[in-house]
């Protein structure tokens, strides 16, 4: 779950992403470009107690800031489950 002030994302702005995800042990979260560069995890990941959103998994919320534009390779891992999204960043 995104939570921006406008789309398309734009690079340099800060963004807030909620996470529900699977498995055991705690997220580890990484953002890179296919040319390897990396996005700055500012905050996070937070594991989240309560919510009324209603998916698989435990909740988790990270701040990044992409530096470039492109399309964004997110990687979540844990020590049991592991899962990618791609993000485009204007």
């Amino acid at each position: 779950m995104l939570f921006v002030r406008a789309t398309p994302l734009k690079r340099g702005d800060e963004v807030k992403i909620v996470w529900r995800m699977t498995g055991e042990g705690p997220l580890k979260v990484r953002a890179s470009l296919p040319d390897g560069t990396r996005a700055k995890l500012i905050w996070g990941p937070e594991e989240h107690g309560g919510s009324s959103w209603r998916r698989p998994g435990q909740e988790w919320g990270t701040g990044f800031v992409f530096p470039k534009a492109g399309c964004w390779k997110i990687e979540l891992t844990r020590t049991r489950g592991s899962g990618h999204v791609w993000l485009p960043v204007h």
